[in-house]
């Protein structure tokens, strides 16, 4: 079985390896993370407010994580992911969960140190040698020359194949995404500066997303699209024809985009609808789910799709004006999707 090493075991970090314990992917050896206490790491892993606890709890045996059958884990804390000696642990894969952007940058000192085979960035950065969206662009993907490997975010992951499904059968000629996105660990209880993860010291200029987390509704600029965009060049879907924004929500989980498309063919409602029935029966991986229940938010909590199509909502106006609305699991589905995308670079490595 193919080895991996998490480096980074906050939220994301966790999530996936949580879902690989479900679907045994791949082994976990090695786990790097700054937090220096083993036994916090351990009860993080254990104890989940949103996913509940593990059937089968780690213990903490000197700096390894145990599990009820005696397989170790090895615990590291170093700051750089480049630091890490993933070689010792015979890493095969190094899945950088961390969300600090310098380790990106360290990525490539993994690869060129023989450390790993390759790199899986877990948010959307630039100095990556390719960004995946499965569904979207992974017929691009070259494992000969692509070794740092963005997974891209959760909307574009969600956004991304909806978008090029909906480019390719109808055209689109402009259009609007509103993503609604729950609260993330960097964000306040109460009102105070707003503090960068990715570059840990930094603040953001943007204040608002300072304000209290569990009272508030903030607008906020996004980066969904210019993440969607990045894996749909080749469909000549950009920023130009495509705008964004967001709401940062006082919600634990499950995130949700509003998608408006002025598209170029002229269709009926029940053209979408058939596009997306045919996608969810022929796709190669969970990527859509087709949605007519009178479901919320929490209703889709660990849901493995990237994206679930609330039906109730699809409308097309006038012929052109297109009405889309997907919900996620920000971190379950997105997890899911990383998973899938290092089994098919391991099956593209032969």
């Amino acid at each position: 079985m193919i080895k991996v090493g998490i480096n980074g075991f906050g939220r994301i970090g966790r999530a996936i390896f949580r879902n690989n314990l479900n679907k045994e992917f791949f082994q976990v050896v090695a786990i790097n993370d700054i937090n220096p206490d083993n036994s916090n790491i351990a009860y993080t892993l254990n104890f989940d407010t949103l996913y509940d606890r593990l059937d089968k709890a780690y213990r903490v045996e000197g700096e390894n994580l145990v599990s009820g059958d005696g397989n170790k884990i090895a615990i590291s804390h170093e700051r750089s992911i480049a630091d890490v000696n993933w070689k010792s642990h015979d890493v095969d894969f190094v899945i950088d969960a961390s969300g600090v952007y310098q380790n990106v940058l360290d990525a490539q000192k993994v690869i060129e140190s023989g450390q790993a085979k390759k790199v899986f960035v877990t948010h959307s950065p630039k100095n990556v040698d390719f960004t995946m969206v499965l569904g979207a662009n992974e017929h691009l993907l070259d494992v000969g020359k692509h070794h740092v490997i963005s997974t891209s975010i959760c909307d574009a992951t969600a956004i991304a194949p909806v978008t090029k499904a909906i480019k390719q059968a109808f055209g689109i000629e402009h259009g609007y995404a509103t993503t609604l996105h729950p609260w993330l660990s960097y964000q306040n209880l109460m009102d105070g500066p707003a503090s960068s993860w990715s570059v840990p010291g930094e603040i953001y200029h943007h204040f608002a997303l300072g304000r209290s987390s569990i009272g508030n509704m903030i607008p906020k600029p996004t980066s969904a699209i210019t993440a969607t965009c990045t894996v749909l060049e080749e469909e000549g879907i950009t920023e130009e024809i495509i705008g964004s924004f967001s709401y940062r929500t006082p919600t634990a989980i499950v995130g949700s985009a509003d998608l408006t498309f002025h598209i170029r063919d002229k269709a009926q409602t029940k053209d979408v609808l058939d596009l997306f029935e045919k996608m969810e029966s022929s796709q190669n991986w969970p990527i859509v789910h087709n949605n007519w229940e009178p479901l919320v938010s929490l209703d889709f909590k660990k849901a493995d799709y990237a994206a679930v199509i609330d039906h109730r909502w699809t409308n097309v106006l006038q012929g052109h004006m297109l009405k889309l609305v997907l919900w996620y699991d920000n971190e379950w589905g997105y997890a899911a999707r990383v998973l899938d995308q290092i089994k098919l670079v391991e099956e593209k490595l032969g």
